[in-house]
């Protein structure tokens, strides 16, 4: 797939309609400070549609981007940041929940971890939501920048391992240098056109 447009549609606190709901939608989980924000603007090519900040904890709705005429990129609050309220903490993961449980256009999940280091709990534990609720997802290794390519298998291994995935499921990424930016452009091709073979019938 050809991104050639890309364009912020929405914040939303909990899951309802948005202008131009009706496509497909692809869901971006991952921890804070990941990389989500960044990986968007790479995939789209435009450095300012998502917003970074070094300060994780950042995205605290639900943000909705459309992308050409095709599906919505969904930008899920980074979950495991334990420098806001117990109470913050708590509305970031009842909103997720909300979104998972209400949106019947939902059709795969991108769930960033970090090459570098062991999946943490709260990885593991999207990791199991996904399982029990059927709902498709790839893994996304990010900051693959950060270790040589020759180092790539053994962290990836470590990955697997944790997250139950097989070493060609995962797909590193690094929004500095695009790596892996073809292949997830492939999967969301992919997964647009399942949906549309679904509506078919």
């Amino acid at each position: 797939m050809d991104i050639k447009r890309a364009a912020f549609v929405t914040s939303l606190s909990r899951y309802a309609n948005y202008e131009g709901i009706g496509l497909p939608e692809i869901a971006v989980a991952g921890k804070s400070n990941v990389g989500k924000s960044s990986m968007i603007n790479c995939l789209c090519t435009r450095s300012k549609l998502a917003k970074v900040s070094g300060t994780p904890g950042k995205t605290r709705m639900l943000n909705v981007f459309r992308i050409n005429d095709d599906f919505f990129l969904v930008d899920l609050p980074g979950y495991g940041f334990a420098k806001v309220s117990k109470a913050e903490q708590l509305r970031w993961s009842r909103m997720m929940e909300g979104y998972f449980a209400d949106s019947g256009l939902l059709a795969h999940v991108l769930h960033l971890v970090d090459i570098r280091h062991e999946p943490t709990g709260q990885d593991l534990g999207m990791n199991e939501f996904l399982r029990a609720t059927g709902i498709p997802f790839t893994v996304i290794a990010t900051k693959a920048d950060k270790i040589s390519r020759g180092q790539w298998m053994r962290y990836v291994h470590a990955v697997c391992r944790s997250l139950r995935v097989q070493p060609w499921e995962v797909i590193p990424f690094s929004s500095e240098d695009g790596t892996g930016r073809d292949e997830v452009l492939g999967l969301f091709g992919k997964v647009c056109g399942e949906f549309a073979a679904a509506m078919r019938g």
